[in-house]
């Protein structure tokens, strides 16, 4: 039974994660902030590096220098970020870490503003000079870094511009940052009642929870209850979504890119039009998401499907549940695929270097995630329930610790922070080797259908919803090019127009779903969440290859886990073997989606 959270304090040790390899104590962590930033508020804090100014044009020596300082300096705020922003997640109302996020925030905003010298310094630069730069051996570690940085000469500007655009970080963060305390720290929400009139008590993780729950007026009290709140904050939520997109235009319009899509794809030299038809195929596979609803409505029995009936398993006889410790087991052994030194490190790191922060405790961050840093192992925020959901979850996080992991062991600073256009691919990897590994292992029919449902509904809300959602933010951004004012009735409008289009006439939608926009805190993060789609289809590629044992697979696979940032990721993935410049892997992907909801039907015909 679900209960209230506990507070930090009441939450034992071995549950929490162990901070203690990036710093042993608050202490320790002020001792190295002192160090780095003796005088915070002098300027500039680092005068080694403001001596670097106006010294790039004397070659390659000097090129070396302002390159490493900067590098050393960002690394070290790294760490010192890593173990902020953790203490600060652990609980969000703590005022000491609250103060202890904004100094570091604070101090990277300052590290952004004295450095924002070296990308147009650089860049203004004779072409001639930049090729004998490249052809240097000195600069050989940092040839692709550079080129890179080469590559965005077009929407760099002018030093005095650039210092501006940094100055102004820190403001412009404040949309998100809001959203974020609202959010996580200051929505209390109510009980709801139960079909016995019980009063649960519902938060972030509860949520989720009750949704997959076989009481349909739990489901439907839950639902109502959790985005009520949101409806009563529309206007806010509103704002501050608005606030967010205008700084992603600002800052599109100001480097001179033709849209913000341009903008946010660029830098990792993704084509738009990746992002385009990945639109337009799953948009040819919303027949099959409308025949999966119509065989949901049909076995639960259902005469009208409303949104908070989509989560519920479509068997009340098996419900796979476990605890902390055998989610660990079973995803270890679910990843024999990649190998014996792959398991043995994840294991150690789940079970005795205290990677995972396990449980929800009051004001923790809801949802999860991976962190850490270069000089760190991994993190990963669970909000632990024992749920067969959260056991996919702990196996998405760890795909993405394990590609840091070997990224960080396998690349120099420089190089070690992949794109997030690949992160998704090794998360999504592991999730899938844990669902064939039970695919393999449960007897039952009813176990099977069971899980066949957990994997269907893993596609429906990574292929179908990430990239409803992509679709969303893609609408916004472009009416926000043309100045349409965002309001709120019109973001519920079109968010409900594009939850009718994905759903046909199988879902019966209302005010509750309309809303359902103000609470993703993706739609914050610049055109994020299309990636989760294209990682499910470069995941499911490369996991079908490694499973199946085709020859080099494995090795090929751990080699992408390894690389890094040393290629773009369109080209880091096409040496795994997925070409994800065409749409052949999203096809793919709706083909084993087609194929499951195929096998399930049959189950139910037996």
């Amino acid at each position: 039974m679900m209960t209230s959270p506990k507070s930090r304090t009441e939450v034992v040790e071995a549950d929490q994660w162990c901070l203690t390899p990036l710093f042993p104590s608050d202490a320790h962590w002020q001792t190295a902030f002192t160090k780095l930033a003796p005088h915070p508020d002098q300027t500039p804090i680092w005068k080694e590096l403001a001596a670097c100014q106006d010294t790039l044009h004397l070659g390659s020596k000097e090129v070396l220098y302002a390159l490493q300082l900067i590098l050393s300096i960002d690394r070290e705020l790294s760490r010192l970020y890593t173990f902020a922003h953790l203490k600060h997640d652990e609980e969000i109302g703590n005022a000491t870490y609250k103060a202890a996020y904004e100094k570091i925030s604070h101090l990277c905003h300052r590290f952004a503003e004295e450095t924002s010298w070296f990308q147009p310094e650089l860049l203004s630069l004779e072409d001639a000079f930049v090729e004998k730069l490249l052809q240097d051996p000195l600069l050989n570690a940092y040839h692709f870094h550079l080129e890179k940085l080469f590559r965005l000469k077009p929407h760099t500007l002018p030093k005095e511009q650039e210092a501006l655009l940094a100055l102004s970080g820190q403001a412009l963060q404040t949309a998100s940052k809001t959203f974020s305390s609202l959010n996580d720290a200051d929505f209390v929400f109510p009980t709801v009642q139960d079909s016995h009139r019980e009063e649960k008590p519902l938060s972030h993780a509860s949520y989720a929870l009750y949704l997959r729950s076989h009481d349909r007026i739990l489901r439907q009290n839950t639902f109502e209850t959790y985005h009520r709140q949101y409806l009563r904050f529309e206007n806010t939520l509103a704002d501050l979504l608005n606030g967010q997109l205008q700084t992603h235009l600002l800052r599109a319009r100001a480097r001179k890119y033709s849209s913000c899509l341009e903008a946010a794809l660029f830098a990792n030299n993704i084509p738009v039009n990746v992002y385009t038809s990945l639109i337009e195929a799953v948009n040819q596979g919303k027949k099959d998401l409308q025949r999966y609803l119509k065989l949901k409505k049909r076995v639960l029995g259902i005469d009208t499907l409303r949104a908070f009936d989509l989560y519920v398993p479509l068997t009340d006889q098996v419900d796979i549940q476990m605890n902390f410790q055998q989610a660990v087991d079973l995803l270890i052994t679910s990843v024999t695929p990649l190998g014996e030194e792959y398991q043995s490190i994840l294991r150690k790191g789940l079970v005795e270097e205290g990677w995972v922060d396990r449980y929800e405790n009051r004001q923790k961050r809801s949802g999860a995630y991976s962190s850490g840093c270069y000089d760190s192992h991994p993190y990963i925020l669970m909000n632990y329930k024992g749920l067969l959901r959260d056991v996919f979850t702990l196996a998405h996080e760890a795909g993405h610790s394990m590609h840091s992991f070997f990224s960080r062991r396998n690349q120099p600073y420089v190089y070690s922070d992949y794109s997030i256009f690949l992160a998704e691919v090794a998360s999504t990897f592991n999730e899938k080797l844990l669902a064939r590994h039970l695919l393999h292992t449960l007897r039952t029919k009813q176990e099977k259908i069971f899980l066949i449902h957990q994997i269907l509904e893993d596609i429906r809300g990574t292929l179908f919803r990430q990239t409803m959602f992509a679709e969303f933010e893609m609408h916004l951004h472009s009416q926000m090019e043309h100045a349409v004012p965002l309001t709120p009735s019109l973001l519920k409008e079109q968010y409900l127009a594009l939850n009718q289009s994905y759903f046909g006439d199988e879902v019966a939608l209302d005010e509750y779903t309309a809303i359902e926009w103000a609470r993703i805190p993706h739609f914050y993060y610049n055109f994020y969440v299309f990636q989760y789609a294209t990682g499910i289809s470069a995941a499911l590629s490369l996991e079908e290859k490694v499973a199946t044992g085709q020859p080099g697979a494995k090795e090929a696979y751990l080699l992408f886990l390894q690389d890094g940032c040393r290629h773009y990721p369109i080209e880091t993935l096409r040496m795994a073997g997925i070409d994800m410049s065409s749409p052949a892997p999203v096809l793919q992907t709706l083909a084993i989606f087609r194929s499951l909801l195929a096998e399930l039907e049959q189950l139910f015909t037996m």
